[in-house]
């Protein structure tokens, strides 16, 4: 796959000017400040991922090298991008003590073995995955009027898009490759929906809170309900009618039959995506 051009002049940390922050208008957000420390925690651990990606394909260069060279790098640096705007809005928060206890914990659900049976069918899941993050920040942009997280949290949802689309270009030669029909497709891109709320977003809940507020992460229920309340920034913020077709697309369906499960399908994703 050729390169866009908006690949080639990918944006840079340089290009968040972190003293524009309005911090008062995000200050005192507690529900904002989780949804981009637990952002920045995910994402700085993705190159734990990326090793096992490259391992399951191992042989074809082309997904390799992507992966390697785009895919982890810009990975990368939205979780540098986001801690950086976490430490500059909320300093006392330690950061790198709450990520490591994170990262010893998160590291344990990465495993190669953890990943579909076939390499089409993975290609499907970071589909579904894809979806998820470009939804996500594409509603954490719409639910801050702080322009410095409203354009940061903007440049990820478009990087998480162009992501997909390269997993989904990808997916395509492997399902010719494999064969696989529409059914394999649709098992996969279920399961992986159900788990779009994974252990991982849990993970970092859980030691975010516990160096930010260690007497509320000794109460299960609490830290349950600030997870609700995220839930609800992201679900009175996002637009279903994207996600339900980006999730769709891998299963190739004709016009007139999308058309027919397509309510079904988003009442579906209302229930997992919102609940």
């Amino acid at each position: 796959m050729n390169p866009s051009r908006q690949e080639k002049k990918h944006w840079t940390i340089d290009d968040i000017d972190l003293d524009r922050i309005d911090r008062e208008r995000v200050r005192q957000d507690e529900d904002l400040f989780y949804l981009v420390a637990c952002a920045s925690f995910v994402e700085s651990g993705s190159d734990l991922y990326t090793h096992n990606l490259v391992e399951f394909y191992k042989g074809d260069a082309e997904v390799e090298t992507w992966l390697r060279e785009q895919w982890e790098q810009e990975e990368l640096q939205h979780g540098a991008a986001l801690r950086a705007y976490v430490e500059h809005v909320w300093p006392e928060f330690d950061w790198p003590r709450a990520y490591q206890g994170f990262l010893d914990e998160y590291s344990q659900y990465c495993k190669v073995e953890l990943l579909e049976p076939t390499r089409a069918q993975e290609l499907a899941a970071r589909c579904v995955v894809e979806t998820g993050t470009s939804t996500y920040y594409r509603a954490l942009a719409r639910a801050t009027d702080e322009p410095v997280l409203k354009h940061l949290a903007g440049l990820i949802a478009n990087d998480e898009v162009n992501h997909y689309k390269h997993f989904y270009q990808y997916f395509r030669r492997y399902r010719r490759q494999e064969n696989i029909g529409r059914s394999r497709v649709f098992g996969t891109l279920s399961r992986r929906t159900l788990e779009l709320k994974s252990e991982d977003a849990d993970c970092a809940i859980r030691h975010v809170v516990m160096v930010h507020k260690p007497e509320l992460a000794a109460d299960p229920a609490r830290v349950k309900e600030l997870a609700s309340r995220m839930s609800r920034t992201v679900r009175v913020n996002l637009k279903p009618e994207t996600t339900i077709k980006m999730i769709m697309r891998p299963l190739e369906l004709p016009v007139a039959l999308q058309t027919l499960i397509e309510f079904p399908l988003r009442q579906f994703m209302q229930h997992v995506l919102l609940r």
